[in-house]
């Protein structure tokens, strides 16, 4: 990219890169490959400009080292007595953090490894003079007074001047053979008026699968070793920004692998080393993070990054042939066998999948085997709680709430979908389950209909990324139980809490409420079309999220207590201007 455009690319993918370029260019500044700000004019000092990617001299004062505290930590507005969910945020550390005068990696390489070049970019900044403001230079040198008056007048001048960028670029050379073992070798940088790269070279041995290897741990800093200025004012003309460096070698680097899971008990660290066992580090960082180029699963370069960035793929779900996924064609079921017939290719299709994996598992050995055969195991058993869930659904009261569960959902989705769309519900498309959605729902069946049958015990756990799906599911099945619940015990006895919903994070809590509100209310419509079987009492729903959000006590008549439900609800009834006592989106 050399430049910013002012109309950003319309498709996603460039509109990302747009902001991620963005936010660099505001928090670091520009990299080598930004034509147009290479030689950019800042209004005052970079480094009040910028917040990172820079390194002050090692030799400078404490002063120039400490970052200014311009900001005062927030405090709470007011103390809050009493309460689990009340007490005082952490307050920050009031100790003065310093700007450092080094970065750098660190790499594996092995013994036949002879050389690395090292390249590394820059940018310094002097104030320039000539485009000072003219407010801030001395009127008349004759009557400025004494020579501190003068001194100050200039100094005054060099601060409010503009500071123009100069690029810098230098490159070494690194013979491993010349470096000795455990001292650290510095190499000047050409045109870094003081900058360095210093070597720290060190033996050691790597973990494999196929046992421990000789290697070499080679670490690598850039280092700012200019004088720094005598005057505060001008500090920032020692300082080096959007400091980079490269490292490239000339043989493959060695892969660092995690196998500390390999020998662990614990199933969850098993797990991970068999998930994630493609996954290498190639370069450690040091004040900043690293980025590793690979060619053909090959790295030979790696570099710093002081702005690290990661994809996460968005979850699709394969299509499924045969299988019915409409929420409103599986609310209009007409009988057990057509529930069958439109559900059971779900099974057929995991079991194949199963089948699949289980031939992969046969790859690996030693302990990986293990937990590649439990994991088919458990994959066998999901399988078999599905079929078993669609069984259940010959039992009329369960078919029952299966539909009408199914048609709230897809009242709610359609009303929710509209309004983010802008058109009318019927407008929507309709809306469908996807596989893991429905696998969960059915899979838990058994578990909620049978208070006595042993999955009452299983917790199953979602593990997906946001927007993956996740809510909709476990409402699906809370919507189930609320049914299925009125449909067995159609008088008072099916009254009181059903469903135990927990936020930990705040920002998610009116959200999730806003979704579980409208499930809610497209279940009372329900209700209210068939009273006879689901109750006279109405589904209703309830939120409690602190004392500072929320009443703890319902009151009663005549009590004067201002944090009741009562007294809350009375004001904003007589004064509709008053936040109301919890705010959802109409």
């Amino acid at each position: 990219m050399t430049q910013l455009s002012a109309n950003p690319p319309p498709d996603s993918v460039s509109v990302r890169r747009y902001l991620c370029d963005a936010l660099r260019i505001d928090l670091i500044g520009p990299r080598p490959d930004d034509a147009a700000l290479q030689r950019e004019r800042l209004p005052q000092a970079p480094s009040r400009w910028y917040l990172t990617g820079f390194l002050v001299p090692s030799g400078a004062p404490e002063e120039q080292r400490a970052q200014d505290s311009e900001e005062e930590l927030d405090e709470p507005a007011e103390p809050v007595q009493g309460g689990d969910d009340s007490g005082a945020p952490d307050r920050g550390s009031r100790k003065r953090r310093f700007l450092p005068s080094s970065m750098g990696l660190s790499i594996l390489a092995d013994a036949e490894t002879r050389r690395l070049d090292v390249a590394v970019s820059w940018g310094d900044y002097e104030p320039d003079d000539d485009g000072a403001p003219a407010a801030a230079k001395p009127a008349d040198d004759s009557a400025a007074g004494r020579e501190g008056d003068d001194a100050s007048a200039d100094r005054r001048s060099r601060r409010l001047a503009p500071w123009v960028r100069k690029p810098g670029a230098g490159a070494v050379a690194v013979d491993l053979d010349a470096v000795p073992a455990g001292r650290s070798t510095q190499f000047r940088l050409p045109g870094g008026g003081g900058l360095a790269v210093v070597c720290l070279v060190r033996q050691t041995r790597v973990r494999t699968l196929e046992g421990f290897r000789e290697a070499r741990a080679i670490s690598l800093f850039t280092v700012n070793r200019r004088a720094p200025a005598p005057d505060d004012e001008e500090q920032d003309a020692a300082f080096a920004f959007q400091v980079e460096m490269r490292v490239e070698a000339d043989r493959p680097l060695m892969p660092r692998r995690d196998l500390t899971g390999l020998d662990s008990a614990d199933w969850d660290e098993r797990l991970a080393d068999l998930h994630y066992r493609d996954a290498a580090e190639y370069a450690v960082g040091h004040n900043v993070s690293t980025c590793a180029d690979l060619v053909d699963g090959v790295c030979r370069r790696v570099r710093t990054e002081w702005m690290p960035q990661a994809g996460v793929p968005r979850v699709e779900p394969s299509p499924i042939a045969g299988v019915e996924f409409g929420m409103e064609a599986l609310g209009g079921l007409d009988g057990a066998p057509a529930a069958r017939a439109c559900l059971e290719p779900l099974v057929e299709r995991y079991r194949g999948w199963i089948a699949e994996q289980e031939q992969a598992a046969a790859a690996f050995a030693g302990r990986r085997r293990e937990v590649a055969d439990e994991l088919v195991q458990r994959a066998r058993g999901a399988a078999d709680r599905v079929r078993a869930g669609i069984d259940l659904l010959a039992e009329p009261d369960v078919l029952d709430a299966f539909r009408v569960a199914n048609r709230a959902l897809a009242a709610a989705a359609r009303r929710r979908r509209a309004q983010e769309q802008g058109r009318p519900p019927h407008a929507v498309a309709a809306p469908e389950w996807r596989p893991f959605q429905l696998a969960y729902v059915l899979m838990n069946l058994r578990g909620i209909a049978d208070p006595a049958h042993p999955e009452r015990d299983v917790v199953d756990l979602l593990f997906f990324p946001t927007g993956g799906g996740k809510t909709e599911a476990y409402l699906g099945l809370a919507a189930f139980t609320l049914v299925l619940r009125r449909l067995r015990r159609p008088g008072p006895d099916s009254g009181g809490l059903s469903v135990l919903m927990r936020y930990t994070l705040r920002l998610l809590t009116l959200d999730q409420l806003g979704r579980a509100a409208a499930l809610v209310c497209a279940l009372e419509l329900e209700r209210e079309q068939s009273p006879e079987r689901l109750g006279e009492w109405p589904f209703e729903i309830a939120l409690w999220v602190g004392r500072a959000a929320t009443p703890n006590r319902m009151g009663r008549k005549g009590e004067k207590d201002d944090r009741s439900a009562r007294v809350k609800t009375l004001r904003y009834a007589r004064d509709s201007s008053r936040e109301p006592p919890l705010p959802l989106e109409q």
